[in-house]
Order: structure tokens, then C-alpha cells, then sequence
């Protein structure tokens, strides 16, 4: 990414970026529910990877939320490390954008 396009993307206030994540987090809490439910009733799942997906993009502490209240995708290992590598990689971006921000 060019210097350019750097600093363009370090001007989107901080209310957006938390708008998306909230956005986001609200669509993936719902998305484990309705997968929660069809795994009880033995029905088509959501795939894991359409999960990962979308907390990449920014729902990660919706899944981490839904994890927990519906009790979902909590014993599987596998699953489990790919959430918290995204989670780690979240955290990294935001403190590069917050420093980025003069937010130190």
C-alpha cells in the first residue's frame, strides 16, 4: 500500500470503525444462534469457515460474546485457535491504528 493510501485510510474516525465492528459483532452473535439451533435440531449448519470469515472482517467480539452465551464451537481445538489467532491479529491492527491516530 502506498504512503498515500496509508494515510488516507488512518482518517476513518474512530466512530466508524467501532460502528463496523458493532455491525458486524451483531450479525455473527445472530449467525451463531441460528447455527447453535440447527446443530440441536440437526439441521444445515453454517460452515466454520463462513464463521471465521466474518470475524475476520470484524465480528470477532460478537463470536467471542456468542461463544460463550450459547455455549457454541467452545470445545473444538481447532476452531478455537483459528478465533483466537483473529482476535490476536484484531488487536495488533488496532493498536497500529490507534498509534497511527496519536491515540498512544
Amino acid at each position: 500500500m502506498s504512503r498515500r493510501g496509508m494515510d488516507d485510510w488512518m482518517k476513518i474516525p474512530l466512530f466508524w470503525v467501532m460502528a463496523w465492528y458493532g455491525f458486524t459483532s451483531l450479525v455473527l452473535f445472530v449467525l451463531y444462534g441460528i447455527d447453535k439451533r440447527a446443530a440441536r435440531l440437526s439441521r444445515h449448519r453454517i460452515p466454520e469457515a463462513r464463521l471465521h470469515f466474518l470475524a475476520l472482517l470484524g465480528g470477532i467480539p460478537g463470536a467471542l460474546f456468542a461463544q460463550q452465551v450459547f455455549r457454541h464451537k467452545t470445545r473444538k481445538t481447532s476452531f478455537q485457535l483459528v478465533t483466537w489467532a483473529i482476535v490476536i491479529l484484531h488487536a495488533t491492527l488496532l493498536i497500529i491504528a490507534f498509534r497511527a491516530w496519536g491515540w498512544n
